[in-house]
């Protein structure tokens, strides 16, 4: 029998503070735009500082899984044009408002679920959120990760 892989050990802890079913869907909604919004407030340093945290959360993604990592790649690149299409100007209070709504949304979440977030306890599950609401898009399509 061999060991669990990393991301399968990741994924199932994440797991078990995101069994409520609303909790769930408040993450599938939330996650995504924190990610956006996160992107953003780094895109009003500059775009090239984007790009570069970017390419290094990918990098990380690539040692959990070449799947992942390539639905990663392609939600960044869709985000990072839609931060390029932006007017700039718009781009920063668009990114605090979206940012702090969100986390807003995690929390009420998390207060239905009954247990405190996963990164409380491990910082590395603020990367490995968006890991499991891309898990459930992969197996709604019988995607291997």
């Amino acid at each position: 029998m061999s060991e669990p892989r990393a991301i399968d050990t990741l994924l199932a802890k994440y797991g078990e503070s995101h069994l409520h079913p609303t909790n769930e869907l408040i993450h599938f909604v939330c996650v995504p735009v924190i990610v956006f919004s996160l992107l953003g407030l780094i895109w009003s340093v500059h775009p090239l500082v984007a790009v570069g945290v970017t390419l290094l959360a990918l990098a990380y993604y690539i040692t959990l899984s070449i799947p992942f990592a390539v639905g990663m790649l392609l939600m960044s690149l869709l985000m990072l044009a839609i931060l390029a299409a932006l007017p700039p100007e718009a781009i920063l209070p668009l990114s605090i408002a979206i940012f702090v709504l969100a986390w807003i949304g995690q929390f009420i979440g998390h207060k239905i679920e009954g247990k405190k977030p996963s990164f409380f306890e491990d910082l590395r599950f603020l990367l490995i959120g968006p890991l499991f609401v891309l898990g459930f898009l992969y197996r709604r399509l019988r995607v291997a990760y």
